[in-house]
């Protein structure tokens, strides 16, 4: 799913926060960190790339070419460099990390995240099944 595509709805989350609490934060913060959160989550896509390929080209692509961040994402990562199914589950160990840790010191804050990594997460779960992407029982039964 596209950055543009995350943005607009981290600001479905973030005006929905606005609209049903009142916030400890001012209202642009909030929208801030909504966007930060649901946009910037997916810079572990990169980290996955070097993983699986050992190399640094997608940072380089984007350092040589920086309007293919706005306009051209698909030129960013080689086919098969990220995965759909490791993109996913790393959306959820960050979340899972950053969740509890925010919630001891800034609870509404951590219901923010919360809120924009799973419309994030369900958001890129809708896009990969609406794409095909998915695993058949089947598939993983035989590699057992």
């Amino acid at each position: 799913m596209k950055s543009a595509s995350h943005a607009a709805i981290s600001l479905v989350v973030a005006t929905g926060a606005l609209a049903l609490t009142a916030p400890p934060i001012p209202a642009w913060a909030v929208v801030a960190v909504a966007l930060v959160v649901g946009v910037g989550v997916d810079f572990d896509h990169f980290l996955l790339a070097w993983y699986n390929t050992g190399s640094l080209d997608p940072v380089r692509r984007c350092l040589r070419d920086p309007r293919i961040v706005l306009v051209a994402q698909d030129e960013i990562f080689d086919v098969g460099s990220v995965g759909a199914l490791n993109r996913l589950l790393s959306h959820v160990v960050i979340g899972g990390v950053a969740v509890p840790l925010l919630w001891l010191r800034y609870p509404y804050v951590d219901g923010l995240v919360a809120a924009a990594l799973y419309a994030h997460v369900l958001a890129d779960l809708v896009s990969t099944t609406r794409a095909g992407v998915v695993v058949e029982r089947s598939a993983t039964d035989r590699e057992r």
